[in-house]
């Protein structure tokens, strides 16, 4: 009987908590664990930019996109608001297919949609800001009218986090 009541004054607790708040729903899932060390702190502000270069299946969202997504979840869950969460993902190299439109990834003979798609909207919903490197695009003959509505092109990968590095930003690299 006593462990049937701690367990639900356990489970009333984590429910009650931010630890369920998600950021980007349906994508870059994680458990809580509420005694671990290094927990989320809502009063920092959280500078990241992520550097995806690494693709995947044809079949199913980038390995990459998901970490972020799983990132802003994180920190939702821990309180973090979205001012306080500055999320950059670049793609470029072997990702950089992962930013294209439907109607562009199924004329390209990859499928009918793009996996990536509704994760790439959904981070841009909760503020992630999504890049593309200009250079990376070109020599795979993509045209911006080729993106996924909301993707930045920039210059360059290297410009991209060389800037937000120097800006203050943590770099995770896949």
């Amino acid at each position: 009987m006593k462990t049937l009541l701690l367990a639900l004054s356990l489970a009333a607790s984590l429910a009650a908590s931010p630890s369920f708040a998600q950021a980007v729903s349906g994508f870059g899932g994680f458990k809580p664990l509420p005694e671990a060390g290094e927990q989320p702190d809502p009063s920092r502000v959280y500078r990241v930019i992520f550097d995806v270069s690494q693709g995947g299946p044809d079949d199913r969202p980038l390995k990459g996109l998901d970490r972020v997504a799983r990132l802003a979840n994180m920190l939702a869950a821990g309180g973090v608001d979205a001012d306080h969460r500055q999320i950059v993902v670049v793609l470029h190299g072997a990702a950089t297919p992962a930013v294209l439109s439907d109607a562009a990834w199924a004329a390209s003979g990859k499928g009918d949609a793009n996996p990536n798609s509704a994760l790439i909207r959904s981070l841009i919903a909760a503020g992630v800001q999504v890049r593309l490197c200009g250079q990376a695009m070109a020599g795979n003959g993509i045209m911006q009218a080729d993106l996924e509505p909301g993707v930045s092109v920039d210059l360059a990968a290297l410009m991209t986090v060389i800037h937000h590095q120097q800006a203050g930003y943590a770099l995770v690299v896949n």
